[in-house]
């Protein structure tokens, strides 16, 4: 495995408005006796914090459990408040854009590179997945280096209206009211978007499950390929839900099922043929 850290902005030569934008790279290599032409799918990684923060128990724990089902991964410490939108948009637009132009080196399929958020995170992965041809981003690199080919929201901030999480929306954009309202994922959703992967716990009481219902629907209303699970019980912010983030005398009590969502979320993957691929 290589690994490797990349200020974003000192790649692109652009100078950074906020304090994000490093991302951390954990490149699975091909074996030279299997086949030293393989190449691996890719899932980068948004952690959470309210967009005042980036977790680091959504971050590492989570890329350790995809790495051994095969994934290459990169996480992106992203710009959070006071820094508005769309700096956040446009360190994650960079992040895919890296993660394809450095396709050969790292290894890496470039038609197979998803994005998975959590909490507002999964709001970033969210807006990646729906404003990657935006005016926002139209200078970081063209919108098919940008788009993701599948998405996996975590417990995400998804509306913006109803039952939410209010800071999350204040933090990214101040008391503008009517970007809050253009930025609520459900009113978002397009009908040519890349497959989509949900899951919320029913008792979550931070981030509700209401607007992940709402963006189920919404999916469902254009049509989008998607898989949702909603789990009976379980807190706020559990990321894997297991001993990589929890002591063991410490963890939350949660549904059966919940700790098994990395699992389901890859093979949601392999449906949408996220396979590593032999050279020929």
């Amino acid at each position: 495995m290589h690994t490797e850290t990349i200020n974003l902005y000192e790649h692109y030569h652009t100078a950074a408005p906020g304090d994000g934008g490093q991302l951390v790279v954990y490149a699975l290599e091909p074996i030279p006796k299997v086949d030293p032409k393989r190449r691996f799918p890719a899932v980068l990684i948004l952690p959470g914090g309210a967009y005042s923060w980036v977790s680091p128990r959504e971050a590492e724990p989570v890329a350790m459990r995809f790495l051994s089902r095969g994934f290459t991964c990169a996480i992106l410490n992203y710009s959070c408040a006071p820094a508005r939108f769309p700096v956040a948009l446009r360190e994650a637009a960079m992040a895919m854009g890296f993660l394809r132009e450095q396709a050969d080196r790292l290894h890496i399929d470039p038609e197979k590179v998803a994005a998975l958020g959590f909490s507002a995170g999964g709001h970033l992965c969210g807006t990646l997945g729906t404003l990657y041809d935006a005016p926002e981003v139209a200078d970081v690199a063209p919108a098919a280096m940008i788009r993701p080919d599948a998405l996996v929201l975590c417990y995400p901030v998804s509306a913006a209206h109803g039952r939410t999480h209010e800071d999350s929306f204040t933090n990214l954009c101040g008391q503008d009211q009517a970007l809050k309202d253009r930025l609520s994922l459900d009113r978002l959703v397009r009908r040519d978007m890349m497959p989509v992967f949900l899951w919320h716990t029913r008792t979550d009481d931070s981030v509700p499950v209401d607007g992940t219902m709402r963006l189920a629907l919404a999916l469902a209303e254009q049509d989008v390929p998607f898989a949702l699970h909603v789990f009976a019980a379980g807190r706020h912010g559990l990321a894997t839900a297991d001993d990589l983030v929890y002591r063991r005398d410490n963890l939350p009590p949660v549904s059966d099922g919940v700790r098994d969502w990395p699992e389901l979320a890859v093979r949601f993957l392999w449906e949408q043929g996220f396979h590593i691929q032999d050279g020929e």
